[in-house]
């Protein structure tokens, strides 16, 4: 296998478009490939299955990047994240991730989940109730978009005229690394973010609800289990990361039914292979692209390769969840698929904890979709829409049109 780090082109339109080509092309020539990823760093790409199952639970692979050999891992963090972000429960491992995901992990339980079900619904029909009647919509801005932002917000007691400001910032922040013209921006927004978190967690110990991070603030003042920088990290991971990720998702899904007519007729006749559905469209073409992160803490052998002790390895899920050795026919979108165990949420003790969460918004959200908008089609060539580069992915527009009910017959 040849060791030339192979570049993962964010730069083309094409490749970011479909990256799915040359995906299969670096599974085929070997389970571990050498890469140059977002940010130009180099890394270890777990590209089948079965590798990539095994390299989530090995715990000589950490999810802290001060595991990592490059220094430009972290030298490219603003100072202050450096201090705050980096403790937070996606860049740390046992004993500090068993407490820090301990304390928010009630919040989204499955029982829990359920009992948001009315207002994820409610939420949804009104930002529907408003691109109806136009028979046209951007679904991103208009409907993808801020459904999970409402519905994060809501839990974490953001009022509604801050909601604008932190998702600007959101975007902003991670855009590093993707192509962003302006580094200066970025790391503006990254100020801007630090800034609001840290008053809005004063306002919320001045005036303490029934929401989650009055609850994490409880832990910080009289609990004492969790550190400033601690409070200051798990509020910021929940604002972006309890949304981005769903936006790519419900976005994500209504492209590929769009891209595959077929299934879209299915769905639309068939509404209860929705659980279904949303598991397909999370293996098929993911939020995350190419995968997730991990940092060796020794020199660890995986699919035969040797990788050296500080390596960045992405075991890159976007890829595995299309290998042949593991799903029948990968390639094409089957939303009647039953033996779906895809690594789009992760595996192991950092499985994503607000699956039930994403799962519920997207079966909600697409299927009431296409519930309300009939004869629902890409109002742009299929070429045409653009999608998020690098590390997440998702549309960034999906301009659609349908039938709106004064132009229906009769």
């Amino acid at each position: 296998m040849s060791q030339q780090p192979v570049l993962l082109p964010y730069a083309d339109p094409a490749f970011v478009a479909d990256p799915f080509p040359l995906y299969r092309r670096l599974r085929e020539e070997g389970p571990v490939r050498r890469a140059v990823i977002a940010g130009g760093l180099d890394a270890w790409l777990v590209t089948r299955y079965e590798d990539g199952l095994a390299a989530l639970s090995d715990p000589r692979l950490s999810s802290d990047v001060r595991d990592a050999s490059d220094p430009r891992l972290i030298e490219q963090l603003p100072e202050f994240e450096r201090d705050s972000m980096m403790s937070n429960m996606l860049r740390s491992d046992p004993p500090d991730h068993t407490r820090l995901r301990r304390l928010v992990s009630k919040a989204f339980t499955a029982r829990r989940v359920a009992e948001l079900r009315p207002r994820v619904q409610e939420i949804t029909d009104r930002l529907l109730d408003a691109v109806v009647p136009d028979g046209h919509a951007e679904l991103v801005a208009d409907f993808a978009l801020p459904l999970p932002v409402t519905v994060i917000s809501e839990l974490l007691g953001v009022p509604v005229d801050d909601r604008h400001d932190f998702q600007r910032w959101t975007d902003a922040m991670l855009a590093r690394g993707e192509g962003m013209p302006d580094p200066v921006v970025v790391d503006e927004a990254w100020q801007q973010m630090h800034a609001y978190v840290t008053k809005h967690l004063e306002s919320k110990r001045a005036r303490p609800g029934g929401d989650l991070l009055s609850a994490l603030i409880s832990a910080h003042d009289e609990e004492r289990r969790l550190s400033h920088d601690e409070l200051i990290a798990m509020t910021f991971l929940l604002l972006a990361a309890g949304y981005i990720t769903t936006v790519n998702l419900i976005g994500g899904g209504i492209a590929a039914l769009l891209a595959n007519p077929d299934q879209l007729a299915l769905l639309r006749d068939q509404p209860e292979l929705l659980p279904d559905a949303v598991e397909e469209f999370l293996r098929f073409d993911g939020p995350v692209s190419p995968g997730i992160a991990r940092f060796a803490r020794d020199d660890v052998e995986i699919g035969g390769v040797a990788i050296p002790r500080g390596a960045t390895v992405l075991v890159a899920s976007a890829i595995a969840d299309r290998d042949p050795a593991r799903f029948r026919d990968p390639d094409r979108l089957d939303i009647t698929r039953r033996d779906n165990g895809h690594l789009a949420f992760g595996h192991g003790i950092h499985y994503c904890l607000g699956a039930p969460l994403a799962r519920l918004e997207g079966q909600i959200a697409i299927g009431t979709a296409l519930r309300r908008l009939p004869d629902l089609a890409l109002a742009v060539p299929p070429a045409e829409p653009s999608w998020r580069p690098g590390g997440l992915r998702g549309p960034v527009r999906l301009p659609v049109t349908f039938t709106a009910p004064g132009d229906r017959a009769g």
